[in-house]
């Protein structure tokens, strides 16, 4: 029987993080009202970004693997502190967002286009704007922009826009849907439905387009 690249073995080693990470988002996802307990779902809620923090510091290696490895880790916290207290939640995410950011930085896109400046601009200014808007809230708004610093980092650096910068674009949104449906719009029932898929589909984008970029670089 051929046996299969030493890659392919290992990427099919490493796929079961990825299961996990989407068996805890869903079932966190149907189970969020149910009695089980406040305790185990708080668990449950941190599961998904755990264990996309775990893949990503199986499968890279240096600076690079610590860094998206740690964004998901400060996710994961982030999701279940956010359960008790919305302001050390926020402060989770916003570690993560810096460091995020540094990784980013890293990896500069060496040649941007008039519009993609534009669009990470945007995500940068207005991100901190909307959030300042929709909470009335000065903490909010600093959180806003490191949010949005994240973003911008994300669009200008040399990872894939339509997996990284798209993951990170969707994080922007289901933040703000929080922001709408915890400020004066109240927007309880939209914020119910989208804010988790759109937020973990933004995650898993950015851990797996991370991970795939630089070990297509042989940066494993």
């Amino acid at each position: 029987m051929a046996r299969l690249p030493v890659s392919t073995r290992t990427l099919a080693h490493e796929r079961p993080w990825l299961l996990v990470a989407l068996t805890g988002a869903v079932a966190w996802y149907f189970l969020s009202d149910n009695e089980i307990g406040g305790l185990y779902l708080i668990l449950l809620k941190g599961v998904g970004a755990a264990a996309l923090g775990v893949y990503c510091w199986r499968r890279l290696s240096g600076t690079d693997g610590v860094l998206i490895g740690t964004v998901m880790a400060l996710s994961a916290l982030g999701d279940m502190a956010i359960e008790l207290d919305f302001r050390a939640g926020g402060a989770a995410f916003f570690a993560a967002h810096v460091t995020a950011i540094a990784l980013y930085l890293r990896h500069p896109r060496q040649a941007l286009s008039n519009s993609q400046r534009m669009a990470g601009a945007a995500l940068l200014l207005l991100t901190p704007a909307v959030s300042y808007f929709l909470m009335l809230d000065w903490a909010v708004t600093l959180y806003g922009l490191a949010l949005g610093g994240m973003a911008a980092a994300a669009w200008w650096s040399a990872f894939p826009r339509y997996r990284v910068g798209l993951g990170a674009v969707l994080f922007v949104i289901s933040d703000l849907l929080i922001f709408a449906r915890m400020g004066p719009l109240g927007w309880e029932e939209i914020g119910d439905l989208l804010i988790w898929p759109v937020y973990f589909a933004g995650q898993f984008l950015i851990a797996t387009g991370v991970v795939q970029t630089m070990r297509a670089r042989g940066s494993a």
